[in-house]
This record gives structure tokens, C-alpha cells and sequence, in this order.
């Protein structure tokens, strides 16, 4: 439940149910970013992060809204968005999810994850470069979207969402080394940002990928010796690396479901390090949550 003076803080913070979601979220998002924050009454962490997101989305001055769900009073929203574990805080923007964070992160790194959202200053150029540059790697034209990003760079050499597309273009060249270079560039006291988080963690898959070996000889291997959790194991790594993250996280998946124990929980650890690597809103990210969820706790 939100603190009494953000009950009063211009319509700025309000408590939303599945009724009011379409309302409150959907709708608002066309006006200005809106943040979904799904707590709980039982959840330590999530007092802790409540009152730091209110103070910082009230600093914002109405570049953002804060929405609070309590997920034990409604859940349906939160299971369609593949919530595994809370606090979770959703970012919305013209009515879609677009980024978003877990766990009671630091003060600072609140600030910084709304001052992305809200763009840069405010400015909207940059926020639209941003969005199109990610709209290219996404369609794989990793060149276009890294002259962007590095026009964004020129611009901010603290721009954290510019230096971890930087990064991300790299990857997608197979240029492992340019893009720990790159990372390296973030200002200090930053390198534990999401987004930034969220770059290195595909820059050490793209690494452990390097020494797996081939992908049709480990789809061989895992055919005709389907109890060979390593070979799965290394089969998903190699499948991430080309992109096949649905069938990545099926095979890890398999291993978690037939021996937890394995490699000491190796399955699932891994499977979140995907999942730190795609980003909460990737549709595989959601996926794998389920099914994991449904695995661990069944």
C-alpha cells in the first residue's frame, strides 16, 4: 500500500486492482511513462522498495506515474506478465511493457532507471533514437543501429542505454572483445544497472557459447544420449547463441525438471542468467518463467 503523503501527490501514485488496470496502466502510458510496481503485504523487500520508488517518481515532477498492484489481492495481472518473484517493477509507455527491473535495487539506481524512462532530460529526440536504434538491432541491421547508438554516445558519454546498445551491436557482430571494451565504458557506480546488467550478461553468454562447440554436433549428441545433461546443458548455450532462445531454455528446462540437483542447480541458474540477458519483457523471458515456476513449484 502506498504511504499517506503519496496518497495526496497529484494522482502521481495510486493503488490500481485488475478492474482499473486498462485504466490506470493502459490507457495513462499514452500520456506519460507509467511504472507497475507488484508487491505484497508479506514481502520484506518490496517495503523496502516502495517508499524509494515514491520518493523518485515524485522528484520526476509528473514525467512519470507510479501504479501499485497487490499481487496477492490481484494476481492475474502479474501472471500474464510472467511475475516469478517480487518486488517487480513494469514500465509501460503507449500501452506496451517496455522495460522493467526485480529484486529492491539501490536508490541511485532507481533515479536512473526513471530518468530513462522519462528520456534524458526530458529531451525526446533522444528518446526516439534510442527506441529506433533498438528497433534495428532488433531486425538484426546491427550496423544502422549501432551509427545510431553511437550518435546518442557523442551526444552523452553516460547515456547508459546507448553504451549497452553499443555493446549489444558488437555481440551481434561476434565481436566479443569490442563489446567488453565498450562495457567498459560505463561511468562508475553504474556498472550494476539494469540495462547495463543486462549487456554484460549477454556479452558472458556470448562467451561461454565460444567454448561449447558446434551446434549440429551437440543436437547429435543430445539425440543420442538424451541423459547427457552436459551436452544439453552446453546445447542450450550454443542454441542462445544463434538466437534459438525458446529451444534454449526447453533444454534446460528438461534438465531442471528431470535432476534439480544437477551441477548444483546448474539448469536453473542458468536459465536466469538468460533471463538477465534477454530482459524482463523478452516474450522468452516470460516463457521461461512459467514453465520454471511450474517446475520448481509443483
Amino acid at each position: 500500500m502506498m504511504s499517506n503523503d503519496a496518497a495526496g501527490a497529484n494522482g502521481l501514485i495510486k493503488d490500481t486492482t485488475t478492474q482499473t488496470f486498462m485504466a490506470d496502466v493502459i490507457q495513462e502510458s499514452m500520456k506519460q511513462p507509467v511504472l507497475v510496481d507488484f508487491w505484497a503485504e508479506w514481502c520484506g523487500p518490496c517495503k523496502q522498495l516502495g517508499p524509494m520508488l515514491e520518493k523518485a517518481v515524485l522528484a520526476a515532477k509528473g514525467k512519470v506515474k507510479l501504479v501499485k498492484m497487490d499481487i496477492d489481492k490481484h494476481p492475474q495481472i502479474a501472471g500474464q506478465l510472467g511475475v516469478q518473484s517480487i518486488p517487480a517493477v513494469f514500465a509501460f509507455s503507449k500501452g506496451q511493457p517496455v522495460d522493467g527491473f526485480m529484486g529492491a535495487i539501490p536508490e541511485s539506481q532507481i533515479k536512473e532507471f526513471i530518468s530513462r524512462i522519462a528520456g534524458p532530460g526530458g529531451d525526446p529526440d533522444t528518446e526516439a533514437l534510442l527506441a529506433e536504434a533498438e528497433a534495428l538491432l532488433n531486425e538484426g541491421d546491427g550496423a544502422a543501429a549501432a551509427q545510431l547508438f553511437a550518435q546518442i554516445f557523442e551526444q552523452d558519454a553516460e547515456n547508459l542505454k546507448a553504451i549497452a546498445g553499443l555493446a549489444r551491436c558488437a555481440l551481434a557482430a561476434g565481436e566479443l572483445e569490442q563489446a567488453k571494451a565498450t562495457l567498459s565504458l560505463t561511468p562508475k557506480g553504474k556498472e550494476n544497472d539494469p540495462v547495463i546488467a543486462s549487456a554484460r550478461a549477454a556479452l558472458e553468454l556470448a562467451e561461454q557459447a565460444n567454448d561449447v562447440g558446434d551446434l549440429q554436433a551437440l543436437a547429435r549428441q543430445v539425440e543420442a544420449e538424451p541423459k547427457n545433461f552436459q551436452a544439453k546443458f552446453d546445447y542450450a548455450l550454443a542454441l542462445a547463441a544463434a538466437n534459438r532462445r525458446e529451444e534454449a531454455v526447453d533444454q534446460l528446462l528438461d534438465i531442471a525438471r528431470r535432476d534439480r540437483k544437477w551441477n548444483d542447480d546448474g539448469a536453473r541458474k542458468q536459465l536466469v542468467q538468460f533471463f538477465e540477458a534477454w530482459g524482463p519483457m523478452d516474450e522468452n523471458t516470460i516463457y521461461g518463467r512459467r514453465r520454471l515456476s511450474s517446475i520448481l513449484f509443483s
